[in-house]
């Protein structure tokens, strides 16, 4: 899988926290992260998230209070969460997760200057969805 690279820091531990919605990963570098459910969500590696190359990404708002209902493996190198939204599809590999984690300042940051620039606020429910004519979703 794209992302996944050899000898890379993989989870020793994985707890969800409902209450705080956060999903906390130790790696085996004695790296220790507390990512949020929104960031996972606005983040999320699905076509439906990131479009099908650059520049189709579709940018989440109204994420805030996003919950897990599931968080399932994905053979040894990655999880899939279902998010409370109905937002299921997208596959978090070991790699992606640390990205997340040690990127986190960052992509809160990009992800504010990017809904700034859409004039969207962060809590605005997503707009209602059209055909969009994508099997892959």
């Amino acid at each position: 899988m794209a992302g996944l690279h050899s000898g890379a820091p993989t989870p020793q531990s994985i707890t969800v926290h409902s209450q705080s919605k956060v999903l906390e990963v130790s790696f085996s570098d004695g790296a220790e992260f507390r990512i949020p459910f929104e960031l996972m969500r606005v983040y999320s590696p699905s076509a439906e998230v990131q479009g099908h190359g650059p520049g189709q990404e579709v940018l989440q708002s109204g994420k805030r209070e996003v919950g897990l209902v599931g968080l399932e493996p994905v053979g040894n190198y990655a999880v899939q969460p279902a998010f409370s939204d109905g937002h299921d599809s997208g596959i978090f590999s070991w790699d992606y997760l640390y990205f997340l984690g040690s990127q986190q300042e960052k992509l809160w940051a990009d992800y504010s200057v990017r809904l700034t620039a859409a004039g969207v606020d962060r809590d605005a429910p997503m707009p209602e969805k059209a055909g969009h004519g994508c099997a892959s979703h």
